[in-house]
């Protein structure tokens, strides 16, 4: 058995129980209906129109739970398949599903034989990539089973925010080389408890999966096969497979710009970078994005994938914050603050667009928050606040689902 099928036959990641979905629903990035609109089809997708999903490599149902529900929620015509090569992933997975009363297709295989299914409007492919023998195989093989329109949400590590943690993958190699997993765990563990203070994994505060569950330890520094990408190096992988990255989620992470010093001479250089050598500056600046979240199309299309305010019929929705409260602190700062994994980050956002972001509901119109204003007047107000909310992936626009 391949190593890595072997590790989640005896750990299935993340760990979970099917029975607390009577008490919560998970939700992330990538795979929101609202996000998918957003960044693949421009905010304006007929959602009463059928819906082909394929959740590849889908472990214990995280993405497939959320996408599946939320597109049962807006009476979606949806088809959603899910493979992984783990049936004791599957089985957690179809448990949560048949708790919720979702409808899925479940295929126990490897994510390779993806075009084999046919072709997708959506796939969801997250920490999964990174863990394949040949990960450019699975990324053509995505690529392959994705509609011309259609797109992809994506998800691979990142070096810098993992620091500390490949040399313990390698020393735990070395030195549990042959045990069983759960004696493996138990070493891992005891190793972990005199780990001295100063090691790079010590001091890095952003990683905590192996202090929630065994699960989480083995994923994180036992993994048989692990590899981290650079943003220049995800967005190479994407255009070797004929894929064309549309966003970075949280693109103010990324953003050399953000810093006091990027004005004059050094701020001229910026501007003289490309798309991706600002996101690469970026992420080497800040030191702490452990993974890289992005969707992406079939090449050629990424341009003209994601959401613009430029029509009044678009719908603006805000993820996970309450409207009133975003607009008080705009209106009192300019702006609000975030700490993401321990970067702390400050967006500026005008004051004269409190009332607007006031009245983002999910259901009313940019025409509508407008409120009599005239459209460019509104615009010029609206394209700022736009920018600074999308950058932390607060703001997306769809007229036919909902958060």
């Amino acid at each position: 058995m391949d190593p890595v099928q072997r590790q989640y036959e005896a750990y299935p990641y993340p760990a979970r129980d099917p029975a607390d979905e009577v008490k919560r629903l998970i939700e992330g990035s990538p795979s929101h209906p609202v996000e998918i609109d957003h960044y693949l089809f421009q905010g304006r997708r007929d959602w009463s129109e059928p819906f082909r999903a394929l959740v590849a490599g889908g472990g214990t149902g995280d993405g497939l739970i959320m996408l599946s529900q939320k597109l049962s929620d807006i009476g979606c015509p949806a088809e959603v398949t899910y493979i992984d090569m783990s049936v004791a992933s599957r089985r957690i997975a179809e448990a949560r599903a048949s708790a919720r009363g979702l409808k899925v297709n479940f295929i126990t295989g490897d994510l390779l034989s993806a075009p084999e299914l046919g072709t997708f409007d959506y796939i969801d492919c997250c920490g999964v990539l990174h863990h394949l023998p040949d990960p450019d195989a699975g990324f053509r093989a995505l690529a392959q089973a994705l509609s011309p329109e259609g797109g992809m949400g994506c998800m691979v590590y990142a070096p810098y925010g993992r620091s500390g943690v490949y040399p313990i993958q390698d020393a735990f190699k070395t030195l549990f080389e042959g045990l069983p997993p759960e004696a493996k765990v138990a070493a891992a563990q005891a190793v972990l408890d005199n780990l001295p203070d100063a090691h790079p994994f010590a001091r890095n505060q952003a990683l905590g999966d192996h202090q929630t569950s065994h699960a989480g330890l083995y994923d994180l520094l036992l993994h048989s096969r692990d590899r981290a990408y650079t943003i220049t190096e995800f967005a190479h992988a994407l255009t070797r497979a004929g894929l064309g990255l549309v966003s970075v989620l949280g693109r103010q992470r990324y953003d050399p710009g953000d810093y006091d010093w990027s004005a004059g001479e050094l701020g001229a250089r910026l501007k003289e970078l490309t798309p991706l050598q600002r996101l690469a500056v970026g992420e080497q600046l800040s030191g702490t994005i452990k993974t890289h979240i992005v969707y992406a199309t079939q090449a050629g299309r990424e341009d003209k994938a994601e959401a613009r305010p430029t029509k009044p019929t678009l719908v603006p929705h805000l993820a996970g914050v309450d409207p009133r409260a975003l607009a008080h602190q705009i209106h009192q700062h300019g702006g609000f603050t975030a700490t993401e994994d321990g970067q702390n980050l400050s967006v500026n956002v005008p004051r004269a667009a409190a009332p607007m972001i006031a009245r983002v509901d999910g259901r009313t119109p940019l025409g509508a928050i407008a409120a009599g204003q005239d459209w460019l007047a509104f615009s010029a107000t609206w394209a700022p606040a736009h920018r600074a909310l999308t950058s932390m992936n607060l703001l997306h626009y769809s007229t036919g689902a909902r958060r």
